[in-house]
């Protein structure tokens, strides 16, 4: 049994008691007479806790909420203790006797875990929620800005048909059908819509030396269709608009947001990761074809070189790094393959170098 003085309020009264408090630690109750009642018993599992300034704050009851504060610290010291070995504090009053250095540390841990947490885990589970999206909307979304996007560029029809030809020689393992558009401009720049459609401008034609080239290109871009890179890096850009959107399972919420970003298609900047995935995917497709993978090094190699006069708008979009292209390089030289040159396809490329 240990005891104090303490100040009781009734809830009823603003004026003050001051009361003789008693613990039973063997039967965990709080013993106490005010001057106006009978002996009362508290018992502790029904007692709110809380510290300020110094003092104890012992709450009981609903209607009227009874309290009393102690500021005897040895008594205080005494509780504490006794609550903690009999399992009597939460995890919240833990927290707050953890004192103020514990408190600070405990602050920075969660801004630093709200820090990585926006930066890696948000931008996952947005890029995760495209599984709530159905693919037919990818075709809506990619058609709307191409037919947007056109009417702002001229379309070479004749090397437009040139390159859907010399496309049609190839098995793309696409998962829908890929449609290709030869924009006249210099601009050395390809990009992928969602719907299959695929830009390509007359600059990175001419930039050009062989049709195993155009090949990689090809098969890189196609690989961002078949692997929806498009849709993914839109969630991941707008990741805290659909974090919440894809916990709620709001699927037309998360098109909406997207939808109204249609515009940033053109200029997507795709991560290492889907860029390594593109540059894999592409590979297999010069390979399963039949032409030389030293295409992709080359087309590669060739960009990268430009690099150092003037950005390429497809280095932009797609950044050649030099672990991209010593990673191809490796595979090169590491796996086997067999290739032969293909007459047909260097007949039509030859045509869109005209």
């Amino acid at each position: 049994m240990c005891k104090t003085i303490g100040v009781f309020y009734d809830g009823n009264s603003s004026v003050p008691q001051q009361i003789e408090l008693s613990l039973d630690k063997g039967t965990s109750i709080f013993y106490f007479e005010s001057p106006k009642d009978s002996p009362v018993k508290w018992r502790l599992e029904s007692v709110s806790f809380e510290k300020k300034s110094g003092a104890l704050y012992l709450q009981y009851g609903d209607d009227p909420v009874q309290s009393i504060v102690i500021k005897d610290l040895v008594f205080i010291q005494e509780i504490t203790l006794f609550r903690k070995n009999n399992g009597h504090v939460d995890w919240y009053h833990k927290l707050l006797d953890l004192g103020l250095t514990s408190h600070a540390i405990f602050t920075l841990f969660i801004m630093v875990f709200i820090g990585l947490s926006y930066v890696y885990a948000i931008p996952w589970v947005a890029e995760k929620s495209v599984v709530l999206i159905p693919e037919d909307y990818d075709d809506k979304l990619g058609s709307n800005f191409f037919e947007e996007n056109m009417l702002f560029n001229s379309v070479d029809s004749a090397k437009t048909e040139a390159l859907n030809l010399f496309a049609k020689e190839l098995k793309l393992k696409n998962t829908k059908p890929i449609k290709f558009t030869v924009v006249d401009s210099d601009i050395v720049n390809a990009f992928a819509l969602p719907d299959g459609n695929i830009v390509v401008y007359k600059g990175i034609l001419d930039e050009m030396k062989s049709y195993e080239e155009l090949v990689a290109l090809i098969g890189h871009e196609v690989a961002h269709v078949n692997n929806r890179h498009s849709i993914k890096a839109i969630c991941r850009s707008l990741s805290g608009y659909l974090f919440v959107s894809a916990i709620l399972g709001d699927a037309n919420g998360i098109m909406t947001t997207i939808g109204d970003n249609v515009n940033s298609l053109q200029s997507l900047s795709f991560s290492r990761e889907f860029e390594h995935q593109a540059d894999l995917d592409g590979f297999e497709i010069l390979v399963s074809n039949g032409v030389n993978p030293q295409g992709m090094s080359d087309l590669f190699k060739r960009l990268q070189h430009q690099n150092a006069i003037v950005i390429p708008e497809f280095l932009s979009s797609h950044p050649l790094t030099k672990e991209r292209i010593s990673y191809i390089d490796e595979i090169i030289k590491t796996k086997s393959f067999k290739f032969k040159t293909n007459s047909r396809l260097e007949s039509i490329f030859e045509k869109l170098k005209k």
